[in-house]
């Protein structure tokens, strides 16, 4: 090997042994009692009112986990998602007129602001009421690590550059994650929150009409086709299951489905290609949960939940989720 190449080789993992070494440093600053002497209610205020919502409407609980997903890959866990403005988060193509659970977090700060004035973060909201959610939906449960700090800015650029698109292919998708300190195990594990959930006909409208290796299973197709017409702009934001199996129900079947080429966005279906690097871990999830899914995807929450927080006297505590302080 040349010196040229052995000096690329190392860089590269240089850069990513920095971020899991970063990664690391930021999760030691957390902590999973932090708010137990300075709002002991917090936890419990969180998941009452998740598991009420939730109750009301199942799809809730997806929305919710969907929310801290969305706010930790752009400018890391900071609340960011959660600001309003025109040039922010909220507006960027993924999450324009898709991401839902805004009011239910004003709700929620609004309780804890009552119980604790000025002490429990948005961030560690979104991150106890993905939790939550999951959990509510017969998911695994996980002690979320607590202390971070919301950030004052959002960036619409960052949220349109950061987040994998629904057609994104296995390279893509690993590269995405990677960037963030998550591996491609993570990735595949993070995925599964894809169990519950909607997809808009906008992003899975290529892969119902056009895609042929692998094609969607023709049965799922025909039943889709009547809520996402094949001429763009009409039905755009109809939605549909990503797991019309179990769509309410955290579990397995999306692997499940994977295998059976069931997979409703492309980006979901590169998981399991016939041959991939991903088949094998798709292959193992779609047999079990609780030794191969269930863990795998707790301790990626966790390792997510650590991506680029604001710890110590870094950023503030927002009083109103929408507006810095």
């Amino acid at each position: 090997m040349s010196m040229t190449s052995s000096k690329h080789v190392f860089g590269s993992y240089g850069i990513m042994a920095l971020l899991f070494f970063a990664a690391a440093l930021v999760t030691a600053d957390l902590s999973a009692e932090f708010y137990d002497e300075s709002c002991p209610d917090a936890l419990d205020i969180i998941e009452d009112a998740v598991r009420a919502a939730v109750s009301k409407e199942s799809r809730m609980g997806a929305s919710l986990l969907r929310l801290h997903f969305h706010d930790c890959f752009v400018n890391g866990c900071d609340g960011s998602v959660l600001l309003d403005g025109a040039t922010g988060e909220k507006n960027a193509v993924p999450n324009k007129n898709s991401l839902r659970g805004f009011e239910l977090v004003d709700d929620i700060k609004a309780q804890l602001e009552e119980a604790c004035a000025k002490v429990v973060s948005c961030a560690d909201i979104l991150a106890v009421a993905a939790r939550d959610s999951v959990v509510a939906l017969g998911g695994p449960t996980w002690d979320v690590e607590l202390g971070r700090r919301d950030g004052t800015t959002t960036s619409q650029d960052a949220a349109n550059s950061d987040l994998p698109a629904p057609t994104s292919d296995l390279g893509a998708l690993t590269k995405a994650f990677s960037t963030k300190g998550l591996t491609q195990k993570d990735m595949v594990a993070l995925s599964g929150a894809h169990t519950i959930g909607q997809a808009r006909c906008v992003n899975f409208r290529g892969r119902l009409y056009n895609e042929t290796a692998p094609s969607l299973d023709a049965t799922l197709a025909t039943s889709l086709k009547p809520r996402c017409p094949a001429t763009d702009g009409t039905g755009d934001d109809n939605t549909s299951p990503l797991d019309p199996s179990t769509s309410y129900v955290f579990d397995n079947f999306y692997y499940k489905n994977l295998l059976r080429n069931k997979g409703l966005l492309h980006s979901d279906q590169q998981l399991f290609s016939g041959g991939g690097s991903a088949d094998a871990q798709t292959t193992a999830y779609a047999s079990g949960m609780g030794a191969g899914f269930f863990d795998d995807f707790r301790d990626a929450m966790v390792k997510m939940g650590g991506i680029g927080v604001l710890t110590g006297s870094s950023g503030q505590v927002r009083v109103n989720c929408r507006k810095a302080n």
